[in-house]
């Protein structure tokens, strides 16, 4: 009988499979963070440059706190506060939930910044040619701010898309969570960190690259 037993099994093509199913989901919770998490941070973002101080004050300090208090400490607060409320949440939607006002909380800023791109003349020259508040936001200010801080705002969701392997620690297997597993299967570390890195050049390179072309097609 032989003495020579393995315990751990090396890379298998199956293992790649797995790791492109957790790019997926590491996919699907960057893509529903970030969108929902820039409507609001527009709205944020015009409430905060718009709206009289009471509003600019508390929204900016509810604001600051997501962009200050670590990413994973606001991900284990939430996913523990709501099943001591009685609405437990599974890691997936409480995972969203907290990317979504992060996301929110980043992009307030971009968006204020974009709306102060413009320049009051060219505002009171709308406002001159007869156009309402609401036709000067959505024809002059949002299409010239909007495109000033465009850069900006693909900054902030490649970072989002990278601090979603936060929710690993909530129990969700995304694309880090995965990695983990089969490390600890296989005793195969760098190997799975190559290809989980390559994963993640692959789901941001496109957004990436698309944002540059979009920005030279708008500088010509």
């Amino acid at each position: 009988m032989s003495n020579n037993m393995s315990f751990f099994s090396g890379f298998q093509p199956h293992d790649l499979l797995f790791m492109a199913e957790a790019a997926g989901q590491t996919l699907l919770i960057s893509v529903l963070s970030i969108s929902t998490g820039t409507v609001f941070g527009i709205i944020f973002g015009w409430m905060l440059q718009s709206g009289n101080w009471v509003v600019r004050a508390i929204l900016g300090t509810v604001l600051d706190v997501f962009r200050s208090v670590p990413l994973l400490i606001q991900l284990v607060l939430f996913f523990n506060f709501f099943p001591i409320m009685g609405w437990p949440l599974e890691p997936f939607a409480a995972g969203t939930f907290v990317l979504s006002l992060y996301t929110a909380s980043l992009v307030a800023q971009v968006a204020r910044g974009g709306i102060e791109a413009v320049g009051k003349p060219m505002r009171r020259a709308a406002r001159s040619l007869g156009m309402s508040y609401w036709q000067d936001m959505r024809y002059v200010v949002w299409p010239i701010g909007l495109r000033a801080v465009f850069p900006a705002w693909v900054g902030v969701a490649l970072g989002v898309m990278k601090d979603s392997a936060l929710v690993s620690v909530l129990g969700y297997v995304e694309l880090l969570r995965a990695s983990q597993i089969l490390i600890t299967r296989t005793q195969e570390p760098f190997i799975i960190l190559a290809v989980a890195g390559a994963f993640y050049f692959v789901l941001s390179y496109p957004l990436s690259k698309y944002s540059q072309k979009l920005e030279e097609r708008w500088a010509s």
